[in-house]
């Protein structure tokens, strides 16, 4: 695969550190168009999405786009039964370098989408982290953006794998809404 490789998360958490409810699912209250509009762009320049099997990114683009999906039902890769563009994953019987292989095509961004595990798994490989919050919202119960939160905040997981803050963005000035670049090095 040519060219140097950047592996970049994605994630708006609430106030508590989580990225969906007690259920899985990503309540309204962590949903702002901002953000979204801000997340749509940069996945438009993405080379392959890796998300968890229930991650999904509701644009008009989603279809169009590669990604390796995580999965214990199956020993290591297999295709996506619903989406040729898609591999299914299960990093314990695969590495992530032979799952693009696998997925084919060009690899040189990568975007990390969630959830928990998927997150979780590129801590060590990230070269940027795009961590949105979403202020006055708290999900008690809900589903953490990292192993280790809510015992730490998203900051200490990401600044205790070799990430630093960096430029700060302002995504909705009314809402408070703001995206910080988590930087290796």
């Amino acid at each position: 695969m040519p060219g140097e490789r950047r592996i970049e998360g994605y994630a708006i958490v609430s106030d508590d550190g989580m990225l969906a409810n007690s259920l899985g699912v990503m309540p309204d209250s962590l949903k702002f168009k901002a953000d979204h509009d801000f997340f749509e762009r940069s996945l438009d320049g993405i080379d392959v999405v890796v998300q968890g099997r229930h991650s999904h990114e509701h644009q008009a683009a989603s279809a169009l786009r590669r990604r390796l999906i995580l999965t214990r039902k199956l020993p290591a890769l297999g295709p996506d039964p619903f989406n040729e563009k898609a591999t299914l994953w299960n990093p314990a019987g695969a590495s992530f370098e032979t799952a693009l292989v696998a997925l084919g095509g060009p690899a040189n961004r990568i975007g990390i989408i969630g959830g928990t595990e998927a997150f979780g798994l590129f801590l060590d490989r990230y070269d940027v982290f795009f961590l949105s919050h979403a202020p006055g919202v708290k999900l008690p119960n809900g589903r953490p953006v990292f192993p280790g939160v809510p015992d730490r905040s998203p900051e200490e997981v990401l600044a205790t794998h070799g990430l630093r803050a960096a430029e700060k963005q302002i995504l909705d000035e009314v809402q408070g809404i703001v995206v910080t670049s988590w930087r290796r090095g």
